[in-house]
């Protein structure tokens, strides 16, 4: 018999179990490390999937609770895609992938089981896919959360300050 480690599951099958949303409980906890927070914005922010489809799947995720585009501000629309290219950025500068798969889901049978609809941008690799899904329903993420938010964090600091600059240097 084989097995495949993944002790970093012990911690959602023992978790307390929460009620609401869990994105609106992150958006105004101070605990980002713990939530897997990246970056806030005014209207949103920038967390790391917990049970991630790839090394780097992040989620972008208007603060306030809606099920779907309708119900948004424009301002909230904006920045949740201004959002969306600097993930996009940040795992490009930092992790190299070859393609993204973005995907939002709207609906809890669109994939926003707390109703609160939400982007997924996951890196792709040439060549990520390999056999385990197919034959044993098993993915293969090759980085810790931990080391992964280590990484990422200072790269969305760093996308920031490249922006202010760009912004005081501009050009006539």
């Amino acid at each position: 018999m084989k097995f495949l480690w993944a002790p970093w599951r012990m911690s959602y099958i023992l978790d307390e179990k929460h009620e609401g949303c869990l994105f609106c409980r992150n958006a105004t906890e101070k605990r980002d490390r713990e939530n897997l927070i990246l970056h806030h914005g005014k209207y949103g922010f920038v967390m790391m999937n917990k049970f991630p489809y790839n090394n780097g799947h992040l989620m972008v995720v208007p603060n306030r609770h809606s099920l779907d585009f309708e119900a948004l501000h424009e301002d909230e629309i904006k920045e949740l895609f201004h959002l969306l290219r600097m993930a996009e950025r940040v795992l490009k500068d930092l992790l190299h992938p070859h393609g993204f798969n973005i995907g939002i889901n709207i609906g809890r049978v669109g994939g926003a089981g707390e109703d609160h609809l939400h982007v997924h941008i996951v890196p792709r690799w040439a060549g990520d896919t390999n056999f385990m899904p197919i034959l044993s329903e098993t993915k293969i993420v090759p980085q810790y959360l931990e080391k992964t938010y280590q990484l990422l964090r200072p790269g969305f600091r760093n996308y920031l300050r490249k922006r202010i600059v760009r912004k005081e240097v501009k050009r006539p």
